[in-house]
């Protein structure tokens, strides 16, 4: 089977611990923790058996700070994609954190009204078009292979389970992914397939 027959693995997992300049809500910012760059270096000393082809991370520092020492860990490079960003808190920036005004935005997309919309920000179908854009893209120039993709948490949560044909929003609703958690998906002819989601029995 050639690589362009074999399906692109991807592992897409979420930044490291980050301090944060602010407990506000914000979009950009974080900077790695030593905690997390222990983290990101265990990361990608833990995939060195997984012949990672490349690194992806998303804008944010915090992100691209994780993908570059996973990737100094795998001898592997870096490129940063503005698709794999996190859900925008759009016109709640600058408010507290707690109580979260953006859950149960995620609660309403998890019950399947993707036309709600974080306001000053993307509705569940943007969010989910833009990754899974930004993860097709990766995936037909890696068929074959397999690549690290940092993310954050929000998102991944928010659209992968959606891109996938065996999962749904619903199956993690409210689950809190920790810092440098994975999921492993494969992209085939006929799509996404999830094969691992932590704690999740698939």
């Amino acid at each position: 089977m050639s690589d362009l027959q074999c399906p692109a693995r991807l592992i897409v997992a979420r930044h490291a611990e980050a301090a944060y300049e602010s407990h506000d809500l914000v979009d950009q910012g974080g900077s790695l923790t030593p905690t997390g760059r222990e983290q990101s270096r265990a990361l990608g000393d833990s995939l060195r058996g997984e012949r990672i082809a490349h690194v992806y991370a998303s804008s944010y520092s915090r992100a691209v700070q994780t993908g570059e020492i996973a990737a100094a860990a795998l001898g592997v490079g870096v490129t940063v994609r503005e698709g794999l960003l996190e859900v925008s808190v759009g016109d709640y920036a600058g408010l507290p954190s707690e109580p979260d005004p953006i859950r149960p935005i995620f609660a309403q997309w998890a019950d399947g009204d993707l036309d709600a919309r974080i306001p000053g920000a993307e509705n569940g179908h943007e969010v989910i078009s833009r990754l899974g854009d930004t993860l097709d893209e990766i995936a037909d120039l890696h068929r074959g292979e397999a690549v690290l993709v940092i993310s954050h948490g929000g998102v991944m949560c928010a659209a992968l389970p959606a891109l996938a044909r065996n999962m749904r929003i619903r199956d993690i609703e409210g689950q809190h992914l920790a810092n440098t958690a994975y999921a492993r998906f494969e992209r085939d002819g006929d799509g996404w397939l999830a094969l691992e989601w932590p704690g999740l029995d698939l």
